[in-house]
């Protein structure tokens, strides 16, 4: 994908502005440029304003490396093993800035730059400690730590539509790779190789389904076929990163594309081989539909605007895998507060090779479920305690999802919704909480006077 000459386009041709980025991001292009340093807004967000969608975040390169980048901003923190980050922490945002990487696998022989108008205190000793590209026998990248260019570092991006770079110096767009090319045609492509580009780093498989369903875009057939002869590979990335990737896939309101892209590639499958396993057989002679619709109800609840905590996802993701063991317990004669405990805990041991769920996440999603045996009495005893319980709101959202799915229910997501909508007074008949009578001492008796 390594082009002669970039494309560049003037600040004519393209729409972003100044005004559309934050204002944050602007003051650290701005200080980068005026200490002499090259300053890009790169990636995601110079892509969704080329597209007319509000970023998430702005980051940022340069070719100052880290320990400049930190004598220059003194509320930046630098983080990472893999390769070298600074994140500029403000009032109301972090912004993240990194150092151009190197295409070759060999240290930069060159020194780093010096700050405009900053002492130069490199070091032989610092310059011997900067760590090296580190693969594993497999060539999954382990660390990447080398500085280069803003040609290198582009190459080095996963896919071309993230590659694209906003120069602060003449507000133009510089694209390398043909990513304008893609965005234009809404294609998803890897920069390079995809077999290579996945080898070194798995969850790009993930990002590629991700881009593709959250933006509309298809995925290029070379980078489409490769990910579905790598899928299986996906669980050579950690389990607690994978988590954190799973909730990034469905909780940015295109799930359900998500979902059937995720199945059609393998990735579905080598992430929750278990319960990929069991939507793969046919209940009764009719597909497994819960997931697709569960989906669906997510994405519905994240346009309008609504959290959905991580709990909820996946009490609506597996609840109906969830509830067939639980059934499966309650036949083996455990009672069902101890069943919905056991499906809920063989569930997570499922998990643990490949998705790491939070213990905690766990849990709540265990109140979820025992929950909805709970509102069956309306209203039971402790009405008002059990509203008032955290992630009541949850497990009464899974009980309005459940009950349209199956049909029933309709009185009783009806009631706990006027329950915990209507003021509830204590004079009301039957509100007041009982008077316990306080018991009366008995006074002793004095001792007759001596006669």
């Amino acid at each position: 994908m390594k082009t002669a000459n970039p494309l560049i386009v003037p600040r004519s041709e393209h729409p972003i502005s100044r005004r559309w980025l934050s204002p944050n991001a602007v003051k650290v292009l701005y200080r980068l440029k005026d200490n002499g340093f090259i300053a890009y807004l790169v990636g995601g967000g110079v892509r969704d304003l080329l597209l007319g969608r509000e970023p998430k975040d702005f980051d940022i390169v340069t070719d100052a490396t880290p320990a400049q980048i930190k004598r220059i901003f003194r509320n930046c923190r630098l983080i990472g093993r893999r390769f070298r980050l600074a994140h500029l922490h403000f009032h109301d945002e972090i912004i993240e800035v990194a150092t151009f990487r190197s295409a070759v696998q060999d240290e930069p022989s060159e020194e780093e730059p010096p700050v405009a108008d900053l002492p130069e205190r490199e070091t032989d000793q610092r310059r011997a400690r900067a760590p090296k590209l580190l693969k594993n026998e497999e060539g999954m990248v382990l660390r990447d730590n080398i500085f280069g260019t803003p040609e290198e570092d582009a190459i080095r991006r996963d896919f071309t539509v993230n590659a694209l770079s906003y120069n602060i110096a003449d507000f133009s767009i510089i694209d390398y790779v043909g990513g304008m090319a893609d965005l234009e045609q809404g294609v998803m492509r890897t920069i390079g190789d995809p077999v290579v580009r996945f080898t070194e780093d798995p969850v790009r498989m993930l990002r590629a389904v991700r881009f593709a369903a959250m933006l509309g875009f298809t995925v290029e057939e070379t980078t489409w076929r490769a990910t579905c002869e790598l899928s299986a590979t996906i669980a050579k990335a950690s389990p607690p990163r994978l988590y954190e990737e799973v909730l990034k896939l469905f909780l940015l309101g295109a799930g359900e594309r998500t979902y059937q892209l995720l199945r059609q590639s393998g990735l579905f499958a080598a992430l929750f081989p278990h319960f990929s396993a069991w939507l793969d057989r046919e209940s009764d002679g009719f597909p497994h539909t819960w997931v697709g619709q569960a989906l669906d109800r997510v994405d519905t609840l994240i346009r309008e605007g609504k959290k959905v905590s991580p709990q909820l996802l996946f009490a609506l993701l597996f609840g109906q895998y969830l509830r067939e063991k639980g059934a499966g317990f309650r036949e083996s004669g455990a009672p069902p507060q101890q069943a919905v405990n056991m499906a809920v805990a063989e569930f997570m041991g499922e998990l643990v090779p490949t998705v790491f769920v939070p213990n905690r996440v766990g849990i709540q999603i265990r109140d979820i479920l025992a929950s909805q045996h709970r509102f069956q009495k309306m209203p039971g005893r402790h009405a008002e305690t059990f509203a008032e319980r955290g992630g009541f709101g949850d497990a009464l959202e899974y009980l309005r999802f459940s009950s349209a799915f199956y049909g029933d229910g309709e009185k009783c997501v009806a009631f706990w919704e006027r329950f915990t909508s209507e003021p509830r007074m204590p004079e009301e008949e039957g509100d007041a909480t009982p008077q316990r009578r306080k018991r009366r001492r008995r006074r002793k008796k004095r001792p007759a006077p001596p006669a």
